[in-house]
């Protein structure tokens, strides 16, 4: 009988086969497409700007990520004028060296950490249904945009870390509103024993831009990191269910379908549990498990 360890690293050679696989068929997408293009002799240009954010919660400062007043994340005060999300412009190197190192804090529930150095960015979307008690939550992992974020996110729901775990911080003020998951411990400072550095949007300015501490509209839909500061990823992340404003120094990773923002709705409309707009959710919001289609 296989121990639990080879079927983890099973599982992760799974999951990197399905990547390559996906990778290659749609490097051939791209190959038909441009053939069809140039028979045809149509050229077409489009443009598309989207943003998409989300935040994270712990402390009431201007942040938006992990737990209330702990080092895992913090949420933003209303901020003022809020712009969008930046143009996505690929950074040198994207995905080409991941690292994972340890965290100050132990790991809240045993976990191998992600697989380092260069993480494919093919596929651009990876799908994934996050199953709580209150409903589903169809996910599409942005793997073109943040791929180390999605590298790590999808090795903690192949080994299982996610699952029954709650989602510990709802926030249902005008300027944030998000629901926050991912910390087994349910208190905002629990994560999985290792970090890692920000990626989209905070990827798109210098370390050292004042525009990083500028408020900006992460909007409804949007899936990102919460965080305690720069390079302090884990686990923690947040649902955006409306637009809201925070520094852009929070990875945006993945956007929610429309029944998990049905989802999200639902559970927004029932509150905090001491009628505040920032605390733990009056109705109880358990992640049963988030599995990869």
């Amino acid at each position: 009988m296989p121990t639990n360890e080879q079927r983890r690293a099973t599982a992760k050679r799974k999951l990197e086969r399905q990547l390559e696989r996906r990778a290659a068929k749609e490097r051939q997408r791209r190959i038909y497409m441009i053939v069809g293009s140039a028979v045809a002799a149509i050229v077409v240009i489009g443009a598309i700007v989207a943003t998409i954010v989300v935040t994270n919660k712990d402390s009431g400062s201007t942040t938006a990520s992990a737990a209330p007043t702990t080092p895992t994340s913090a949420a933003p005060d209303t901020p003022s004028a809020p712009g969008g999300l930046p143009a996505f412009a690929a950074p040198a190197n994207l995905g080409g060296n991941c690292q994972y190192p340890a965290s100050p804090e132990k790991a809240s529930k045993q976990v191998n950490p992600p697989r380092t150095g260069k993480v494919p960015t093919d596929p651009a979307q990876v799908s994934a249904s996050m199953s709580t008690n209150q409903g589903n939550i169809g996910l599409q992992l942005d793997n073109a945009k943040s791929p180390c974020t999605v590298n790590s996110f999808a090795n903690l729901a192949q080994q299982g870390f996610f699952n029954d775990t709650p989602c510990h911080r709802l926030t249902t003020s005008d300027g944030l509103a998000v629901l926050q998951c991912g910390d087994p411990t349910g208190q905002g400072s629990g994560g999985p024993g290792y970090q890692f550095t920000n990626e989209y949007p905070t990827d798109q300015f210098q370390p050292d831009d004042p525009k990083l501490n500028q408020p900006v509209t992460y909007p409804r839909g949007t899936l990102a990191m919460a965080n305690a500061g720069p390079g302090t990823n884990g686990s923690q992340f947040f649902l955006v269910y409306k637009d809201s404003q925070l520094p852009p120094n929070y990875t945006v990773f993945g956007t929610i379908d429309q029944t998990g923002l049905a989802t999200l709705d639902k559970i927004a409309a029932a509150g905090t549990a001491d009628g505040s707009q920032d605390g733990k959710p009056k109705e109880d919001v358990k992640v049963k498990s988030i599995l990869l289609d």
